[in-house]
Order: C-alpha cells, then sequence, then structure tokens
C-alpha cells in the first residue's frame, strides 16, 4: 500500500568537540561529567499526559493481512505491526490495546477518536495526508504520518502465470480482486481509466479483506491481484505450501507504512517518531523484520510525512 528521504541512522561521533584553552578554569573545584542523558527516558517524559496517564496508546489495526497483521493460533494478534508496536510501547512504558478495525474504516474512526492512532499497513500518501476524495476535494482534515516501512505493490496471479501477466497493462481486459481501500486500489481504479482507453476493460473486484480477494484468484473468479509486497510474497511462498500464488513484474508505487496520527495531536506524532528511531537504533527493529522476511522494506529512520 506505500519514497522516503533516506536518512542515515545517526552515528555517535568518534571525536570530541574542541574547547578553546582545553581547560575551563574555574574558582572552585569543577564537578564531575555530568550524567549522560536516557534517551528512552528522555522519550517517555514526551509522552502526552492522556496516554501517559492512562498507561495506554489505543492503536486501530485491521488485523487480517498476514503477515503484517493477523490473528495467530492464540486468537492473538501476530505479525509484524503487532511486534513493532509492542516493541514501540516498551519504549513508552505504556500497554498497547489493538483495536480491530476494517481497513477502510481506519482513518475515519482514528478522526472519530476511536483510538489514538492507526497503525496497520497504511501508506503515506498526499491524498490521506491532505483528507482528499478521489476527486481531489478536501473531504475530512487529513492526518499526518509517522513512516517506519517501505513496501511497493506487486502483482499476484495463479502458480504458473496462466495469462502472462507481467505488466498492470496485461490487466487490461480481465478481471482482478484486491482489498477495498487500499494503495491497491488506488492504483487499480488509474488502471481501469489507462485500459478504457485502449478498448479493454478492467474490472475490479474489491473485497473487505485481502483473504477474501486472493480466494477468488485461487479459484480462477480472477485472474490477478494486486497487494503489498510483504503480503503478496507471504501469500506466495506460503499457501498450499507455495503451489498456488506467485508474484510477477516489477513492484510499483514503493511508498512508506505509515502511524497514523490526527493532526492536532503533534506532541504524540513527535514522541513516536522519536520511538520508532529508538526501536531502530536499539536493533531491534532489524530483529522483527527478520522475523517476518521483509527486512528488504527496512527504513533508515523515522520520517513525518514523507510519501509522495
Amino acid at each position: 500500500m506505500r519514497h522516503v528521504p533516506q536518512v542515515r541512522r545517526p552515528a555517535v561521533a568518534g571525536a570530541a568537540l574542541a574547547v578553546a584553552g582545553a581547560l575551563l578554569l574555574t574558582g572552585c573545584g569543577g564537578d564531575g561529567p555530568a550524567a549522560a542523558s536516557d534517551p528512552v527516558k528522555d522519550i517517555r517524559a514526551k509522552l502526552p499526559k492522556a496516554q501517559r496517564s492512562a498507561g495506554v496508546l489505543r492503536i486501530g489495526m485491521d488485523v487480517n493481512l498476514e503477515p503484517v497483521e493477523f490473528r495467530g493460533q492464540d486468537g492473538k494478534p501476530a505479525g509484524l505491526d503487532p511486534e513493532l508496536a509492542a516493541a514501540l510501547g516498551r519504549i513508552l512504558d505504556v500497554r498497547i490495546e489493538i483495536v480491530d478495525t476494517p481497513f477502510d474504516k481506519l482513518l475515519p474512526n482514528l478522526q472519530g477518536k476511536q483510538f489514538d492512532v492507526a497503525m496497520s499497513a497504511i501508506s503515506d500518501i498526499r491524498q490521506r495526508r491532505e483528507g482528499l476524495d478521489e476527486n481531489g476535494k478536501q473531504v475530512n482534515p487529513g492526518v499526518d504520518f509517522v513512516d517506519y516501512f517501505i513496501a511497493g505493490a506487486s502483482i499476484v496471479v495463479p502458480k504458473g502465470n496462466p495469462k502472462g501477466i507481467k505488466t498492470l497493462d496485461d490487466l487490461c481486459g480481465k478481471t482482478i480482486s484486491l482489498q477495498q481501500g487500499t494503495t491497491q486500489d488506488d492504483i487499480a481504479t488509474r488502471q481501469v481509466a489507462v485500459c478504457a482507453r485502449t478498448g479493454r476493460q478492467l474490472t475490479v473486484h474489491r473485497f473487505d479483506s485481502d483473504a477474501k480477494a486472493l480466494a477468488e484468484i485461487a479459484s480462477g473468479a480472477a485472474a490477478a491481484g494486486v497487494n503489498d509486497f510483504p503480503v503478496a510474497a507471504y501469500a506466495a511462498k506460503t499457501t498450499d505450501g507455495g503451489n498456488r500464488f506467485e508474484l510477477t513484474g516489477a513492484q510499483s508505487t514503493s511508498n512508506p507504512y505509515g502511524i497514523a496520527v490526527r493532526k492536532t495531536d503533534t506532541d504524540l506524532r513527535d514522541t513516536l517518531s522519536k520511538a520508532v528511531d529508538q526501536l531502530i537504533r536499539s536493533g531491534e527493529y532489524d530483529k522483527i523484520l527478520g522475523k517476518w522476511n521483509v527486512s528488504a522494506g527496512a527504513a533508515q529512520n523515522a520520517v513525518v510525512n514523507g510519501g509522495i
């Protein structure tokens, strides 16, 4: 669903700053060096009072998108986003409460203050930041994003690619399936107009879950689907032992996943940005991405509103 500025992770300076005269002389004995600042403690101190007092950060998430977020065998949220969210909760010293919400309701419900933030493989794109509809008209206040992962869109086809699909233009004249309200939905909408100019209609079937969209491809009712690379790659690798789907063509429209925050909650946004940076510096971020085989999408640092 998801280019962020590629900023290097902070490096520790190796040389001390030069001080004029080398020594600062005073009339009394000098104190020892100031105690080093604790970055985690500093981040926690900046967490807004509402979340700090409650001891909880409520996160809207559509728990239905393997491997990014889904329910494990114990019924609890599992995957990339729940694990990153839990790690951020440890940094912030708050409990993470996940509010399972359909994807197309995440941003409206965030605006309605049903949770503090939304984190669910949400692509940081201008339309969402500015609250625009498909015609470019502003329909809501928009949101800010704290970008934490990069993912392009991939085309999913049945194993063996019987229709020989390689590009978006190859979808013209065919039926595709996808999850509604996603960046892939936007890509498909634009491609419908492209295909119309060729006289070969593209039919798009939209579902309320990615699983339903993939099931239609598996049944043969759709020739292909368009999905986030991590999700598409996971489906190709795991469904029926890797014998049901494959990816075709190159990824398109690489954009970051972002944690969505109401534009009025700038303190929370900035604190989350610092927490993501701390998570990356700690090395735990890389471990979580590695566990879910999505290290190729690692961000070098948090960026606020870095999408295209």
